[in-house]
């Protein structure tokens, strides 16, 4: 079998998305560690709370969500309710089930991590690209993210 080798252009741009996703990260998890005391992990799992309507989400869902297992999420969860950010209840269509919910003070930390992990995302990524590029990036991450995403 012969590889198909990355061309010049395939490999910068390989090279070049493996450095800013190394890079990246880490800076906007700082500053939202600096400015709202919250850890990445908890901003995911307070802005999928707060995206739903009743600032629920039954356990296995968030799970499947954000792509952790649940004993992560479970020790996670454990965590953020011992900051009173949510609570765990059961799931009244099936007692083997829970549902987290969002509590005021986690609405509370979302709502005041927002505005300033907005602006370090634009600082760090957003605002450094053309309209176009969004665009063209916007394109390209729902094509990618669909293949992925079907071969789960």
């Amino acid at each position: 079998m012969s590889t198909d080798w990355l061309s010049e252009q395939e490999a910068r741009a390989w090279r070049g998305f493996r450095r800013m996703n190394t890079l990246m990260p880490p800076r906007i998890e700082r500053d939202l560690q600096l400015d709202a005391g919250l850890s990445d992990a908890d901003y995911e799992v307070l802005s999928n709370l707060s995206e739903q309507g009743d600032h629920r989400y039954r356990l296995k869902d968030l799970s499947a969500r954000l792509l952790w297992s649940r004993s992560r999420l479970s020790h996670h969860l454990t965590r953020m309710e011992a900051r009173d950010l949510v609570r765990r209840v059961d799931y009244e269509h099936d007692a083997r089930g829970a549902v987290v919910v969002l509590t005021d003070d986690g609405l509370a930390a979302i709502r005041s991590a927002a505005p300033g992990h907005v602006l370090s995302v634009r600082r760090h990524f957003i605002d450094l690209l053309s309209a176009e590029e969004l665009a063209m990036l916007g394109e390209i991450a729902d094509r990618v993210v669909a293949r992925l995403e079907a071969d789960m």
